[in-house]
């Protein structure tokens, strides 16, 4: 799968006939997957051992999510889901906004803009429907950079900010921080970025460098998560894409052992932390993890662990976001 953040801001124009849901307003807070102001699954958490933080917290979370748009029923030219469909607002917080950004909840407030999001058929789109995939995207970040906006004015009130997406939210997410962090004052202001599920150049951005460790600030983590031994279908082998190994914080080859994993996060969100579950390693610009073992597995038959980027690792996600939180706070006090 190709880095399609690159491209999707090249492509200015909506196709012609091609349908286009009504636009969200971000001063409704039913067009929020998640906000704080209001009770929703990113308050939730798997296990008593944590708190949900959100109420003291003196970070903001700026959410992106997935691809949740994934019926299998023909298009129709529907290219972009709808933000007032209760079916697919229901499978956006019933999956990403329970099992990843709820894992930033003690680390910060969570805003989580609801989209009209890309189909996930817009990934690989046929030679016909190329121009049409370009501007679902297009789209579909227009939503994002207008959520981001009026986050901006309206709720961040110069808070620090951690960046958080996954999949098709890390395909929004690389423009929106080039528009609006990249050499710009608001940099500053950036916690982390943890922008997960998609190749990122390790030059993507001219002045957010890629974090070395556990506890740098002003960076971006990113990672693709495969069993050891598999790739993706077309995969550029070598260093030119950054991966940040989840349970070291490093982006060395270096194998962090499964007991550095304290607890991933599975099917069942409330049943708790499974600990010890996967190593990992970086290689040849992915991330190598051994197969992991539980009952009802859903990555049994399958080389690429992408729906778990970050189930495998939540624990982990949970507290380095709190600590790399606390370190700015820290350094900026």
């Amino acid at each position: 799968m190709r880095f399609l953040i690159v491209c999707i801001l090249c492509f200015p124009f909506l196709a012609k006939a091609q349908n286009v849901p009504a636009a969200p307003d971000y001063s409704n807070p039913d067009h929020w997957a998640s906000l704080p102001s209001k009770q929703d699954n990113s308050d939730r958490v798997p296990d008593s051992s944590i708190k949900d933080r959100q109420a003291e917290a003196e970070v903001d979370v700026f959410f992106i999510h997935p691809t949740t748009y994934t019926q299998r029923k023909k298009i129709n030219d529907w290219w972009n889901g709808p933000i007032d469909n209760a079916e697919l607002n229901a499978s956006t917080d019933n999956g990403t906004i329970l099992h990843q950004s709820s894992a930033f909840n003690g680390a910060g407030r969570i805003y989580a803009p609801r989209y009209r999001q890309a189909h996930i058929k817009s990934y690989y789109p046929k030679e016909k429907n190329r121009a049409k995939a370009k501007a679902a995207f297009a789209l579909a970040y227009q939503d994002v950079k207008a959520a981001f906006e009026y986050y901006l004015e309206n709720y961040n009130d110069g808070r620090p900010i951690i960046i958080a997406a996954h999949s098709q939210g890390t395909t929004h997410a690389g423009p929106l921080m080039r528009a609006f962090f990249d050499g710009k004052p608001l940099q500053e202001k950036l916690v982390a970025a943890y922008i997960v599920g998609m190749p990122v150049p390790k030059d993507y951005f001219k002045n957010i460098p890629v974090c070395q460790d556990e506890f740098d600030t002003n960076c971006f983590c990113t990672w693709r998560t495969f069993k050891e031994g598999g790739y993706p279908k077309k995969h550029e082998k070598g260093n030119n894409f950054a991966v940040t190994n989840p349970l070291s914080w490093t982006t060395d080859t270096s194998l962090a052992p499964k007991i550095m994993n304290q607890g991933a996060v599975l099917r069942d969100f409330d049943a708790g932390f499974t600990t010890n579950l996967v190593g990992a390693r970086v290689q040849d610009g992915i991330l190598w993890i051994n197969k992991p073992k539980f009952p009802w597995s859903f990555l049994i038959w399958t080389k690429n662990y992408h729906i778990a980027d970050f189930n495998l690792f939540y624990k982990s996600i949970r507290d380095n976001a709190i600590e790399r939180s606390n370190r700015y706070l820290n350094r900026t006090r």
